[in-house]
């Protein structure tokens, strides 16, 4: 029988059956309501708002936008920007994918503990990791004075450029991969993995050839979101001097003046950008990997580690030690100095309170906003659908700066009401972020079987009704792993923050940065901490509630 003559005949499949979409989708589904479609449309449409601009600005200054393009310099900037991006996300997979692994699956000692400080360097801004980590493993810093006495080392290895870059880039944003492959690892049927034991298969053979294949789709939403964050960092490669489009473009906007010449290469980003989108949604598997209604609460067998327990644990901690302990270190470090030196007020709450009131309203509107585009982008694959997805995507692809100015540019001339207020600013984290939110969201929906709604509809209750009671609850750990993420990231946002916000408003990013600006390291250390331990919070909150596997 075929799989479609089995759905019309009303026949279900099996645990860890794999349909392709236009195969599974049950009649009943196939249309979505035109108000789904119309408010997927207005958010893509919201998101596209600075790419707009660019293309305004590029097409206003002409020739010089060309000649920007078509300079010799910039091939070379194009070929140091994807060397970047291939070493920091295959890097961050080769990181996060067995570290999820180890905290989910197996009896990792501290396991929920690794989990919580595996996530935390999400909290830590580039700009700020890479200080540390020239403090502490740069020429004349921390760790060479300390090895200069015992062992008459003068000199470490050189930090700078793509090594080093590459190295930071890597231990900040790997916890993308490792949000989103922890989360499908939940929600996976566990029969499969059971049934491949049973037939003598060793537990790594089992990864290899039945979780992993199932993990794709999570690997590839957190590689791109992965590659799409390295593409627009400025502030580790400002401080690593490496060159790449970022650093280039925020050089052209403050020390030439020259927005046509910044915009043209903004252009050329947002090109790379989108190729990196088409590239992941080529590679991701037609498939869908649906789990049973209750998979997420059945008992799962733990894989005893074994004399790979004390390996596993080195790992974690080598992991945690290097992303998170060294620059909470750091900053430690400077922060006593600071108070030695008797310097006062070094702890800005009005900052605190700003950031967490920002970042909490950033990340419930960029769910919501992630919702719709998500649903279509599973339920009803298609152009349209295809389209408003990768729209979604401009924002996290271009420079903070770049957005900032975009949205600079349609405030004084279209919404001068919001112009200058928390409104516009938590409007641009909406547009910088939303692709964090749809990565984990429709991560998390392609394992939700849609038949589940179709029989709570024959059943007489209405569509929204059906997927709020019957969806929502099996994607609840996407939905709050992706206000989380947005939360994180918010918090440390720096370009659009400096240009967005409200007159006299200042938050924990931007008192960093001006910190560390005039070289006040004590003054940068109190709110980097404080950053951290406001991120903490909600990370340590969502692990914690997670069901145990024992």
């Amino acid at each position: 029988m075929t799989v479609q003559r089995a759905m019309d005949a009303g026949i279900t499949a099996g645990p860890g059956a794999i349909w392709t979409p236009r195969q599974l989708l049950p009649r009943g589904l196939r249309r979505e309501p035109l108000s789904l479609w119309l408010v997927a449309v207005a958010i893509a449409g919201a998101a596209a708002l600075p790419a707009v601009y660019l293309v305004v600005r590029a097409a206003d200054s002409g020739d010089t936008a060309i000649d920007a393009i078509l300079d010799s310099d910039t091939a070379g900037i194009l070929w140091r920007t994807i060397q970047l991006i291939a070493l920091v996300t295959a890097g961050s997979v080769l990181i996060a994918v067995p570290l999820a692994w180890l905290t989910v699956r197996t009896d990792l000692p501290y396991r929920r503990a690794w989990a919580v400080a595996s996530v935390l360097p999400l909290a830590i801004p580039s700009y700020v990791g890479a200080l540390a980590f020239i403090s502490a493993f740069g020429p004349r810093g921390l760790v060479q004075g300390w090895l200069e006495g015992p062992f008459g080392i003068n000199r470490l290895p050189d930090l700078y450029g793509l090594t080093g870059a590459a190295v930071v880039l890597t231990l900040l944003s790997y916890p993308y991969v490792f949000l989103a492959v922890r989360a499908t690892l939940w929600r996976l049927e566990p029969e499969m993995e059971e049934a491949s034991w049973t037939l003598g298969r060793s537990p790594w053979q089992t990864f290899r050839r039945v979780t992993l294949p199932l993990l794709y789709p999570a690997i590839g939403a957190g590689a791109l979101l992965v590659a799409l964050y390295t593409l627009s960092d400025f502030g580790a490669v400002a401080l690593l001097q490496y060159d790449t489009f970022t650093r280039v473009i925020f050089n052209e906007y403050n020390t030439a003046f020259n927005r046509a010449g910044a915009a043209a290469l903004s252009l050329v980003l947002l090109g790379v950008g989108v190729t990196l989108i088409l590239i992941e949604a080529s590679a991701r598997r037609r498939a869908r990997y649906y789990s049973g209604a209750n998979a997420a609460r059945r008992k799962r067998r733990i894989v005893r580690l074994g004399r790979w327990r004390w390996p596993a644990s080195v790992f974690s901690g080598a992991v945690t030690l290097l992303a998170l302990g060294v620059p909470v270190f750091v900053l430690a470090y400077w922060l006593v100095r600071g108070i030695d030196a008797g310097e006062s007020g070094l702890f800005d709450w009005g900052a605190a309170y700003n950031s967490v009131r920002y970042s909490l309203a950033a990340a419930i509107a960029t769910v919501i906003a992630a919702v719709p585009i998500s649903v279509l982008s599973v339920r009803r694959p298609g152009l349209l659908s295809a389209v408003l997805e990768r729209f979604s995507y401009v924002g996290f692809a271009l420079p903070g700066i770049a957005v900032g100015l975009g949205l600079v540019f349609f405030g004084i001339r279209y919404a001068t009401g919001i112009y200058q207020t928390a409104y516009l600013l938590v409007f641009a984290y909406v547009v910088l972020f939303l692709p964090v939110a749809v990565g984990l969201i429709r991560a998390s929906l392609m394992q939700v079987n849609p038949r589940m709604e179709e029989a709570a509809m024959s059943l007489g209750r209405s569509r929204i009704n059906a997927f709020l009671t019957i969806t929502v609850p099996l994607v609840r750990p996407g939905l709050a792993a992706a206000g989380i993420m947005v939360f994180l990231l918010t918090m440390k946002e720096l370009p659009a923050t400096l240009i967005l916000g409200p007159f006299e408003s200042r938050t924990l990013a931007t008192s960093i940065w001006s910190a560390a600006e005039e070289a006040f390291f004590a003054r940068a250390a109190a709110p980097s901490l404080l950053l951290v331990l406001a991120s903490a919070i909600p990370m340590t909150f969502l692990v914690l509630r997670e069901r145990s596997t024992t």
